[in-house]
């Protein structure tokens, strides 16, 4: 069940990709929003943004004054990269465990509702199976188990005063004016419209579940909305069934829409492909250890007025018409402030911030 009350909500994370979408769609459905972020991609803007208030402060020195006459709290704020450099997946993942744990504790103490930005990624591998909500994590990523860890800490944390949210998104797609080119629908899409062609990093025969950045933002509304008090931590995947798709395919989706051929980065390793689309999770032979279905049949009976309006052919058209108005240029798509890992590496090889990953004097100026 849902409730009509418009809410004051606060947004971790609000700068970046995620956040740049969800924090105008709530005000635009008459919530007020105040955003949180300490602003690592805060210049990474492919277009004009909805503008909306943010505070720049790291999620790790939240505290109970920033709560303030919050209704609810969306916790996106958190690392969505691999380990770089000489850091590990401890150093850089535990503080996003603990800062979305304190933070959820807060909210517990304050009577302040919790919705917390999970993924579809904690599902990691299966063989054949379409996955719900019941069925057994098996994450292949430290950002996928980093999830997971968060959820088990809500699940903890949650009793009949406090009835937190998980949120697993599936993969995500879309324009945003903080757009991200490291995410499948969107890579296959900028390369297509930019530079003519399309290059898988693997064999493409693996699963994703993926879903519209706006799809997600309706998701977080509803939440917002809801009056959800059941005692338990409420997980719910987001996507929908029809968006579940092998990476191949949607290769073929978006080739089909704009004439562009499609290789593999085994035979084109002189692409940009080479530097920004690589990932450590394709084996040497192309296949990818990622491989799922995700079903989506809990959050439509949980929010009956939620609907994912976007199939992929849909979100590839909208990012079209989106870059055609920008005029997206090659030099523009392989901007390393739109690639995640590439742009939190910039700043830390530049001295902008440090091993811990907070602001430098240097980042500051």
């Amino acid at each position: 069940m849902a409730s009509q009350a418009k809410n004051r909500v606060l947004i971790t994370g609000a700068e970046g990709y995620l956040g740049s979408v969800i924090a105008p769609f709530l005000m635009k459905h008459g919530h007020e929003v105040i955003g949180l972020d300490t602003g690592f991609f805060r210049d990474s803007l492919l277009y004009e943004l909805s503008p909306y208030g943010v505070i720049k402060k790291d999620a790790r020195d939240f505290s109970e004054k920033d709560l303030k006459g919050i209704d609810v709290v969306v916790h996106l704020a958190g690392i969505s990269n691999d380990p770089f450099g000489n850091l590990t997946p401890e150093k850089i993942y535990d503080p996003t465990r603990v800062y979305a744990r304190e933070i959820a504790a807060l909210c517990k103490k304050a009577g302040v509702r919790f919705i917390f930005a999970s993924s579809c990624s904690i599902y990691g591998k299966a063989e054949g199976a379409v996955l719900d909500e019941n069925s057994i994590p098996n994450p292949q990523t430290d950002y996928s188990k980093n999830k997971l860890q968060v959820e088990e800490d809500l699940a903890e944390l949650s009793d009949k005063s406090f009835s937190p949210i998980a949120l697993r998104f599936a993969t995500a797609f879309g324009s945003s004016p903080r757009m991200r080119f490291d995410i499948v629908v969107n890579m296959l899409s900028g390369m297509a419209f930019s530079e003519g062609k399309i290059v898988l990093n693997s064999d493409g025969e693996a699963w994703r579940p993926n879903v519209h950045v706006e799809d997600i933002a309706r998701a977080v509304e509803a939440a917002v909305r809801s009056s959800w008090s059941g005692g338990e931590l409420l997980v719910l995947n987001v996507g929908r069934d029809d968006n579940n798709m092998k990476i191949i395919d949607i290769a073929k989706v978006v080739a089909e829409e704009c004439g562009a051929p499609i290789s593999f980065l085994s035979s084109d390793k002189n692409s940009v492909a080479a530097e920004l689309v690589k990932s450590k999770m394709v084996a040497a032979g192309g296949a990818d250890t990622r491989n799922y279905r995700v079903s989506f049949a809990k959050i439509t009976k949980q929010f009956p007025d939620f609907v994912c309006k976007y199939s992929i052919l849909d979100g590839v058209r909208e990012m079209f018409s989106v870059f055609k108005k920008i005029k997206l240029s090659p030099e523009k798509f392989r901007d390393r402030r739109f690639y995640r890992l590439q742009r939190i590496e910039d700043l830390f090889t530049g001295g902008g911030i440090d091993s811990d990953l907070r602001w430098t004097r240097k980042g500051q100026l």
